[in-house]
């Protein structure tokens, strides 16, 4: 069992992004959906966010945000010896999403690749495997990749939940590194009460063409009010269970990296948490929610603004579908 000042040695050594041509202004949005100018971002708190064509390949995002961080910090493609697809929506049922990435990139063939589901919170997941895995030695690189086409799965019928979501793909290139950088501690907890709060029914077993189906079942489905509520009802506590697992307190945390859910939701972490505001990465009005890439996408960012490397402490945290909360915290 691991001890609870034991840290599991992980660094990252590379980080990048990618992001679909097309920008989307919430004015754009009071046009299509028939609104008053200004209604879209007085209720979603966006911008705006960038959304993909249909015609763009699913694996366009995610090798575009691996092959930018290869370029940008000059690492071999064959010295990736593992890639993790960390993201809620697959590219489809089967393959899983890794493979189909390793087709679309510069890795070598012969790589090995997994996907890892913990729906907006996979980022936080695939970094805690990997981190087992590099403790291990088992492997030396790992790339983790989370992307996401959320404007794909947009049901515009359902004005709560339709606002929010942005196109974006995450990278980070981690190492097992020195041994002074790594994972303080990490808690997954799920609720399952919250289970059909947030979901997209079919592409899988319960909703196809021979359980059957409609055509809603394919897109994002959320009741804001009733999950907004449980995850409120939990948040603190757990929130408190994972700084005594590492004896710290929030003021001890020197960067906060949320999952960029929506600007309420931004808020009452703030709030509840008690987070300093010059602390906290907040890239949600131009971003909007990314789903699994709003994690890492963050993390990039306080990468690039020197709010990473050089810091004590840094906690990752989210909510997501399950309903599961997750938190982790990083020694850069």
């Amino acid at each position: 069992m691991k001890n609870a000042n034991e840290l599991i040695p992980l660094k990252i050594i590379a980080s990048g992004i990618a992001l679909p041509e097309k920008k989307v202004y919430s004015s754009d949005l009071d046009l299509k959906l028939n609104k008053p100018n200004g209604f879209v971002e007085k209720h979603s708190g966006i911008e705006y966010r960038y959304h993909a064509d249909y015609e763009t390949p699913p694996t366009k995002l995610a090798t575009d945000a691996l092959h930018n961080t290869l370029e940008t910090h000059q690492i071999s493609p064959d010295s990736i010896d593992l890639l993790i697809s960390a993201s809620a929506v697959p590219i489809q049922a089967l393959p899983y999403s890794a493979a189909h990435i390793l087709k679309a990139s510069r890795l070598t063939a012969g790589t090995a690749c997994f996907d890892i589901n913990a729906s907006c919170v996979s980022f936080i997941s695939a970094l805690d495997v990997a981190g087992g895995l590099l403790a291990t030695r088992r492997y030396r690189r790992i790339a983790i990749v989370s992307a996401e086409m959320a404007s794909r799965g947009i049901d515009w019928s359902h004005q709560e939940s339709s606002l929010i979501f942005g196109d974006g793909a995450a990278c980070m290139i981690v190492e097992r590194g020195d041994g002074q950088s790594g994972i303080v501690t990490h808690k997954h907890e799920t609720y399952p009460e919250g289970l059909a709060l947030c979901e997209i029914r079919a592409g899988g077993t319960r909703k196809n063409l021979r359980t059957g189906m409609e055509e809603s079942d394919f897109l994002f489905q959320m009741q804001g009010k009733p999950l907004f509520k449980l995850t409120a009802s939990l948040i603190e506590a757990f929130n408190a269970r994972v700084l005594a697992s590492a004896n710290l307190k929030m003021s001890d945390i020197d960067t906060v990296i949320p999952h960029q859910a929506s600007h309420l939701g931004l808020k009452h972490i703030l709030k509840r948490l008690n987070i300093k505001n010059d602390r906290f990465v907040n890239i949600y009005r131009h971003r909007g929610n990314q789903v699994a890439a709003s994690i890492p996408s963050a993390l990039h960012e306080a990468i690039i603004t020197d709010r990473y490397y050089g810091r004590d402490y840094v906690m990752l945290l989210g909510t997501a579908a399950g309903l599961s909360l997750s938190e982790m915290i990083l020694r850069p």
